[in-house]
């Protein structure tokens, strides 16, 4: 009876390991996860040919990967319906891109591994006739030298992506801001790496040294200063007032 006690404790044990493993898929605030995902973009981006004069250094948006991970709650491969609604999808730009990828088991899943997916599709792509000879849209908004923020999300699917595969799966994707693919143009223009810079030239790429007021990465910074220095200030006050009342007890204010 003890080694049939020992057996069940071991199977518990495994399946709950299973169980752990097969939500080990990383969230939107593991800095890790958003390091990589804007690393793999800026390496596909700095390696495009023919060179680029205008490539924007691309970085992280936090509203963007909030609605990444929305749309991939739904666990349908299918773009978001909600792209062209103004505003609806970020509150600041007003065209947001998106790329999706998906795979089953989840255990496939990498972001070096979808953006690979992704960026393979330049063997289809023609940059001199600005056409694709198969599936190339993933590649040139990946690209696309204009959209320089990004926030990417991956979801678990344990009944399956639909329009996909009825089996557990993982659903990836990305937004992009301001979107890319625009009709008839394309996605960078070529020229010596860097040559239509303004600031600074990191790696080919275009990198700013100035963000807007409105910059949504900067809102978030300053409601993180006000939450910490806020309760700070409250508590240095109650201290000194409870000082002054301890030491000067006969101290009184009149109007």
């Amino acid at each position: 009876s003890y080694q049939v006690l020992l057996q069940m404790l071991l199977w518990a044990v495994v399946i709950l390991d299973l169980g752990t493993l097969s939500m080990s898929l990383p969230q939107i605030s593991d800095k890790n996860f958003t390091a990589e995902c804007v690393r793999e973009h800026n390496e596909a981006r700095s390696a495009v040919s023919p060179s680029s004069s205008n490539m924007l250094y691309m970085s992280w948006d936090e509203a963007l990967a909030v609605t990444a991970r929305a749309w991939a709650k739904h666990c349908q491969f299918k773009h978001n319906i909600y792209l062209k609604e103004v505003q609806r999808v970020h509150p600041t730009y007003h065209s947001v891109g998106e790329n999706i990828w998906v795979g089953t088991p989840p255990s496939h899943f990498s972001v070096k591994g979808a953006l690979k997916s992704w960026v393979d599709e330049k063997q289809f792509y023609s940059y001199e006739a600005n056409s694709c000879k198969g599936m190339c849209g993933h590649y040139t908004q990946v690209v696309w030298a204009n959209s320089y923020k990004v926030g990417c999300a991956v979801q678990l699917c344990p009944n399956g992506i639909k329009h996909f595969d009825g089996r557990e799966g993982a659903i990836f994707v990305c937004n992009y801001a301001p979107s890319g693919n625009w009709f008839g143009k394309k996605p960078y223009a070529e020229g010596n790496s860097c040559s239509e810079c303004k600031d600074i030239c990191e790696r080919g790429l275009c990198r700013y040294s100035w963000t807007p007021d409105w910059d949504p990465d900067n809102f978030s910074k300053n409601y993180k200063v006000i939450l910490i220095v806020r309760p700070i200030f409250l508590i240095l006050i109650c201290i000194s007032a409870y000082a002054v009342r301890y030491f000067y007890p006969d101290v009184f204010c009149y109007e």
